[in-house]
């Protein structure tokens, strides 16, 4: 029988270290699935696939859960990856609550943009919904766009650059409070963000 090493950083689990964790094989499975739905899409500005942005938004939540207290750690990035889903795909509803369950789909959903409202009045739905859905909802609307205040495509308009992150500080105004640690590195990212502004 080989016996497992003992690693200078392993810490064994306890009822708050527990919280932070997350199922590989759920992520392997879920990935795999947004992969296919997502496999003609490509990151805007770039031809990068669009499953680079969906994993940058996992790892950023990934690497808040040891900062948050009370968060199922699987939901949390199967959120994540699944939460363009039904806004950029024709995946539905149904099978995201089929294969991921209905609490996963009722994040997902939250954090789908309404496209029968004036473009306008989406934002400010969309962060009531995320508040209503709660914290893991809210933890992938910040890490969202903490990956997405990278250079902006080069065919943005400065009026367009400004406009997203004001955006941005309007997300972390509404659902920072859900999770400080996110808060703080969209924080930093958004005046990182002004040199392209």
């Amino acid at each position: 029988m080989v016996k497992p090493h003992t690693y200078a950083y392993f810490k064994p689990m306890n009822k708050e270290t527990e919280k932070a964790l997350w199922s590989q094989e759920a992520y392997q499975e879920c990935l795999l699935f947004v992969a296919e739905r997502h496999k003609e899409q490509q990151v805007p500005g770039t031809e990068l696939p669009y499953l680079v942005h969906l994993s940058n938004v996992c790892m950023e939540v990934m690497a808040a859960l040891p900062h948050s207290t009370g968060i199922d750690g699987t939901m949390a990035i199967l959120t994540a990856l699944l939460h363009d889903c039904i806004e950029d795909t024709d995946t539905a509803p149904e099978e995201i609550a089929e294969r991921f369950g209905e609490e996963v789909l009722r994040n997902v959903q939250a954090l789908s943009k309404d496209g029968s409202l004036p473009k306008e009045e989406r934002m400010p739905d969309s962060l009531r919904r995320t508040q209503e859905a709660g914290a893991v909802a809210a933890m992938v609307k910040l890490a969202d766009r903490i990956t997405n205040l990278q250079e902006p495509p080069a065919f943005w308009s400065q009026e367009k650059r400004k406009a997203y992150q004001q955006q941005a500080e309007e997300i972390l105004e509404a659902l920072g409070s859900f999770q400080p640690w996110l808060a703080e590195r969209l924080c930093m990212k958004i005046d990182a963000y002004g040199q392209w502004c």
